[in-house]
Formats: C-alpha cells, sequence, structure tokens
C-alpha cells in the first residue's frame, strides 16, 4: 500500500540546496592513460573530452597547490602511458603541491609486476606518503634498451638495404643494415641507458634518504617484496586502497576541525571547472603567453593524426600558428611545446624559421620539449629565445640520413616481375626494385652533407658555437636533456612551468596567463577562407609524407615515416 502521510509529509529544501562543502581531495587515476595532446578537429576534440589530458593534469596540480579550498592530493600510480621526460615533469609538479604544506600520497596495487616498476616507482617517490598494497611488488629492477636487428632476415629474403647518414652515431638504420650495435650505437644508447639509471637512483636516495650505494644494492635484488619494500623505506605503508583513502580522508578532515567531510574530485575535472568558470567581460582580450603545442613526425602539408602513426606535425599548421601569435597584439611570447623524433629537413627548417621571425618581432620564444626532441624535433627549437629540457628528454640526433630497401632479388624468387620506362638518368633513383646507381650515389652524399652542413651551421649560430664545436656533439648523436645542457645544446632544465618563467621575464610583462594557441572555432573548416593568411586555412587535417610517393614503402620496412632528420623508431626504455 501507498503510505499517503509520507506523500503529504512536507519537502525538506535542504535536499535541494547547496550541500556542506568540506575540503577538497584531488585524485587522479593514471591507470587510464593520458593523452599528450588535444587534437585539433572539433569531432577529435568532443571524442577525448573524457580523456585526460596531460596538461591539464599538470595545471589543475598547479591550481590545487594554491586553492585553500583543496586539502590533499592522491594519485593511483601507473607508468604505461608516460614516458621518463613527462614523468619528471610531473614530479616537478607534485613537489611544488607538497611545497605548500600539503600531504601529496601515491599509492599502487604494485610498482611493476616482476618488472617494468622502475618508472612508476621513480614518480612515486616525489610524493609525501608512498603505498603499495600488501600482495604488491617494487620492481625497480634498473634500466634497459633493446634494439632488434632484422638485417639477417633480410638477407634470407634477398632483401638488401642500401642507406647513407651524417654520420656515425646517426643509427636509425642500423637495424636494417646491421646484426647488432656499432661501436658508436652502442656508445650512445649505453650512455643514454646510464644517465636515465643515475637520475632514477639519484632521486631515489634522496627522497627515501637512502645512499645511492644503497638503491644500487635493492635495484639488484629486485623484484622487491612488499614486505622487503617496507622494511627497506622504499614504501611508508603497505594498505589496501580502502585503507589508503580512509586515512587521507580521515587526515584531512582533521587538519579542518570541525569542517564536513571531504569530498574526492579527479584532478582534470577539477580543472576544467575551474578553466569554465564565468570570466570578467573582455576577460579573453587581455594580454597573454600563447602555448603552441606540436607532436609527431614532422612533415610538409597540414597536422594530421594518423591511425597508425599518431600525431603528426605539419609545417603549414605549426607555421601558421607561429604566423598568427606573430600579428596578435594580445601575445606577448610564445612557448613552443614539442615532442618528437624528427621528420622533413624542409618542413623543419620552415618551422624553425616562423619561430625566429616571431622572435625578431619582438615576441619571445621560448621551446621546452617533452619526452622526445631529436634531429627535427630539435631543429626546430633552432628559432627561439631558450630550449628547455626534462633531464631524460631524448634530444640532439644532430644528422642525417636516407636509404631505400632493394626488392629485385625478393621478388625474383617468387615469380614476380615487372617492367619500365623512363627519362632521365635518376627518374628511377628510389625505385626499391634496384640499388643506386653510382651516380646517384653521388647525388645522395651530396644532399647529405649539404643538408648535414646546413643543420650544424644553424645549430652553431643559434647557439653561440662554432661549426666544429657542434659538429663535435652532433654526428647523429643523441643525448639526454641533462647530458645535451652540458654540452651547450640546451639552455634549462624544466619542463612548461620553466618554460613560461622565461617567457614572462623575457617578455618583462609579470605574471601573463597562459592560453593554448591557437583557438579555432568549430565552424572555421566549413566557411571560406580568405586567404592563406587566414588560420583556419591551415587547420589539422587527414594525408602528407616527407618520403612522398614512397611512404607505403617506408612504413612496411620500418624506416621513420617522418623523413631523413628522424630519430629510430618508438622510444621507451623501461
Amino acid at each position: 500500500m501507498v503510505d499517503l502521510a509520507k506523500i503529504t509529509e512536507p519537502l525538506s529544501l535542504n535536499r535541494f540546496g547547496p550541500k556542506p562543502r568540506g575540503p577538497l581531495v584531488l585524485e587522479l587515476d593514471l591507470t587510464e592513460g593520458v593523452a599528450d595532446d588535444s587534437p585539433g578537429d572539433p569531432l577529435s576534440q568532443i571524442m577525448n573530452r573524457r580523456k585526460q589530458q596531460y596538461l591539464e593534469v599538470l595545471e589543475g596540480i598547479r591550481r590545487g597547490a594554491r586553492d585553500p579550498e583543496v586539502g590533499a592530493l592522491i594519485v593511483r600510480v601507473d607508468a604505461r602511458a608516460l614516458g621518463i621526460a613527462k614523468i619528471q615533469e610531473l614530479r616537478d609538479t607534485v613537489a611544488d603541491f607538497r611545497a605548500t604544506g600539503k600531504t601529496a600520497v601515491a599509492w599502487a596495487d604494485t610498482y611493476g609486476e616482476a618488472g617494468d616498476g622502475n618508472l612508476p616507482y621513480y614518480l612515486a617517490t616525489a610524493f609525501s606518503r608512498i603505498v603499495l598494497s600488501p600482495t604488491g611488488l617494487v620492481g625497480l629492477s634498473g634500466l634497459r634498451s633493446r634494439t632488434t636487428f632484422l638485417k639477417g632476415a633480410l638477407d634470407k629474403l634477398d632483401v638488401k638495404f642500401e642507406a647513407g647518414a651524417r654520420h656515425e652515431y646517426k643509427n636509425a638504420i642500423n637495424q636494417y643494415t646491421q646484426t647488432e650495435y656499432t661501436p658508436a650505437h652502442r656508445e650512445a644508447m649505453g650512455r643514454i641507458v646510464q644517465s636515465m639509471n643515475d637520475q632514477i637512483v639519484t632521486a631515489v636516495a634522496k627522497s627515501r634518504d637512502l645512499t645511492e650505494e644503497r638503491v644500487r644494492e635493492l635495484i639488484d635484488t629486485a623484484p622487491i617484496l612488499a614486505r622487503e619494500a617496507l622494511d627497506a623505506g622504499l614504501v611508508d605503508q603497505l594498505a589496501y586502497r580502502d585503507e589508503v583513502y580512509a586515512e587521507l580522508t580521515k587526515e584531512v578532515r582533521d587538519k579542518g576541525k570541525d569542517s564536513p567531510e571531504p569530498g574526492l574530485q579527479f584532478v582534470t575535472r577539477y580543472h576544467r571547472k575551474h578553466a569554465s568558470a564565468p570570466k570578467p567581460k573582455f576577460a579573453d582580450g587581455g594580454e597573454h603567453i600563447a602555448l603552441i603545442s606540436a607532436s609527431g613526425g614532422i612533415t610538409l602539408g597540414k597536422s594530421r593524426r594518423s591511425p597508425l602513426g599518431g600525431a603528426v606535425m605539419g609545417s603549414d599548421t605549426v607555421c601558421a600558428a607561429f604566423r598568427a601569435a606573430r600579428h596578435d597584439p594580445r601575445v606577448r611570447a610564445v612557448v613552443f611545446r614539442v615532442d618528437s623524433g624528427g621528420g622533413s629537413a624542409i618542413a623543419s627548417d620552415l618551422i624553425r624559421r616562423e619561430s625566429q621571425l616571431t622572435r625578431e618581432a619582438g615576441k619571445p620564444v621560448i621551446t621546452t620539449m617533452g619526452d622526445v626532441a631529436g634531429s627535427g624535433g630539435y631543429y626546430v627549437a633552432l628559432g627561439s629565445d631558450a630550449i628547455v629540457a626534462q633531464p631524460a628528454t631524448i634530444t640532439g640526433s644532430i644528422g642525417v640520413l636516407t636509404g631505400k630497401p632493394v626488392l629485385g632479388e625478393l621478388k625474383k624468387r617468387f615469380g614476380i616481375t615487372s617492367d619500365s620506362v623512363s627519362e632521365g638518368a635518376h627518374a628511377g633513383m628510389f625505385d626499391p626494385e634496384q640499388g643506386f646507381s653510382e651516380s646517384e650515389w653521388e647525388r645522395i652524399n651530396l644532399l647529405l652533407d649539404t643538408i648535414y652542413d646546413d643543420f650544424v651551421t644553424k645549430v652553431a649560430a643559434a647557439r653561440g658555437r662554432t661549426w666544429d664545436e657542434i659538429h663535435e656533439v652532433a654526428k647523429g648523436r643523441i643525448w639526454t636533456g641533462a647530458d645535451a645542457q652540458e654540452r651547450g645544446l640546451v639552455d634549462e632544465l624544466g619542463g612548461v612551468e620553466t618554460a613560461v618563467r622565461l617567457a614572462r621575464a623575457k617578455a618583462g610583462a609579470g605574471a601573463l596567463p597562459v592560453r593554448a594557441f591557437p583557438r579555432p572555432h568549430p565552424l572555421d573548416r566549413f566557411r571560406q577562407h580568405e586567404s592563406s593568411e587566414d588560420l583556419a586555412s591551415s587547420e589539422p587535417q587527414t594525408v602528407l609524407s616527407a618520403w612522398g610517393p614512397l611512404e607505403h614503402l617506408a612504413v612496411r620496412m620500418g624506416l621513420p615515416v617522418g623523413g631523413p632528420l628522424s630519430m629510430p623508431g618508438a622510444w621507451e626504455i623501461r
């Protein structure tokens, strides 16, 4: 039966009024992954709305550090979606949060399971408290980088790979032309792994009040059981999720004395809520620092997202962004965020040129590097006033390469024949049917020498060094950001926050806000464009390749799709 008394009972307006607000605990779950940047097209932006954006995570934590209503930060640690340089930037952001006296807790079911725990645990050491589940592990086992060489398999298939590079450290094609590391390749890779490992060991020792010798001893015993990790001082507590949250909630509530129960909110939700709050009229018209982000292989044309290769940095799109920033009176300076293993030499130079013109127009340009900014990714930074990198950023790779697979014998083996007609001695220069002729090798060597000389010359001019000085640290060699700074290729170590500080100082305009730039309207792609100066005409699109008609071969053979100023493969060190 229906209770009529309950129906006629007066409604309590408290149910619909504002609830008592307690201190806020910011929450971040890194097991859900973090997207590096927001795509350019409106549909993808809508689809990615629920994804955690890396820069929003950083800004949300920084905002929370300044917000008196935020009492603590709790992060479920996972590093599968983050490279080591991004982890270093996130560690710095957590350190800033802790500097305000607020608690930051890192917890995980396990920091790696029988392995791959180096980066998650490295991130965790930035927090006030590290918690591990009672059955978890600490997979702090040291770093390794492995390269797979395909030459032996190609030989069995009668596939020859012809390639040229400048110079001995430019090793992106070695996996097709060698069966093991060359001395130069081994030297470069060994130093990268050593530098990164040293950075992790130093950070763990400092944060956990251990000696570096003791940390190295523990690394040699990994994977480390939960109780062993607690006894060794690597973690502060063994607890399950419910226990971690209950303890932190009580801690925050007790700090506020009689305050209501603390609330939980994801960092990105918190950031977007505050970023979208109503602003004073004409607030968007104020002066600001433009943040131009570009990632992926560098190509001519427009930026795009490839279903197979991810983001692609198109010179038309990035150059248009610099021109727009240069002509916008509200923009006082530019922070250029780069995350790229390089690509087209021509496209890289075009971006460098627009960056330089922006700086010469009186608007400072500071480049900040992500996980990777080498070869063409370093080239595009040469027009800026200063270069900022994380200690573990992969950069340098000042060199050039080109090559092609020769498939003629393989086709013969399977009875595949082809024929052709041509005009011009070099009409089939990049045809994979046969190797380079003597005259074609002459042109290739001239091309490689010219591009390398031009690259080194521009680096020398930008860095205030001689050609010979840059050549000594170039030769195609990659460096960590820390090593690159020691050799004069990088100005400061840090991330976006460091770059913003330098931009503000260079512009001499105080605490200018930072805004993602440009911000095209969704309807821009449906209207007719006025001219090539119309920013909307260079919005990201979906198919250009620095290899031209050889793009499909480059993909199938594993060549750097971006072009001759590329670095080898995907960068992942575990």
